[in-house]
């Protein structure tokens, strides 16, 4: 939701619409990313995606990004984000700027600048991609801000299919790790 609300906070100083992606969940899911920002929600509910598997997570959305050409693309700086955006960047042969704090449009060039810490958090570098398309970034999360959930909110929800995209991994368990023991750190 806190990519949303910059990236609504960017669309609207491009001038354009604002589109999120949503692999492996259900119709209501999309309504309610409709309802915190999205113009259009791209909606893939095929079995491939019901669990979170880099390749062919990466295959469609470089479909799609190829298809329909974004200035820019946002993705959270989590595990599943650095996962396989960076595959998806190398796949469009752009660049991509990981943990971003910040992001603004340049005035002049219409650009996206890229903020994030640099040389152990000491100072903020700005990062441009002025010649590639799409500019691609990965956001930390909890450092943007939602904007108001509107209830009233009107979008399209587009579906989508996984068509040929296979894999050539499988994920056959997800097994969360649970830690009995507690580090104080003081």
């Amino acid at each position: 939701f806190e990519l949303l609300g910059a990236g609504r906070r960017l669309a609207e100083k491009l001038g354009t619409e604002l589109s999120a992606v949503l692999f492996g969940s259900a119709e209501s899911h999309a309504v309610e990313l409709i309802k915190w920002g999205a113009d259009k929600v791209y909606l893939c509910a095929d079995e491939i995606f019901i669990r979170f598997n880099d390749e062919p997570y990466a295959n469609l959305l470089s479909n799609l990004i190829k298809q329909h050409k974004p200035e820019i693309v946002l993705a959270g700086a989590t595990p599943i984000g650095r996962s396989f955006i960076p595959r998806v960047a190398a796949r469009l042969r752009t660049g991509l700027t990981a943990d971003c704090t910040s992001l603004e449009i340049d005035d002049k060039t219409k650009n996206l600048l890229q903020i994030r810490p640099a040389f152990g958090g000491n100072i903020m570098a700005t990062i441009l991609c002025p010649y590639t398309r799409p500019q691609m970034a990965t956001v930390r999360p909890r450092v943007m801000k939602k904007l108001k959930y509107d209830d009233q909110r009107k979008g399209e929800i587009i579906k989508i299919s996984a068509g040929s995209i296979k894999s050539r991994t499988q994920v056959i368990e997800i097994v969360k790790e649970v830690s009995d023991t507690a580090v104080n750190l003081q």
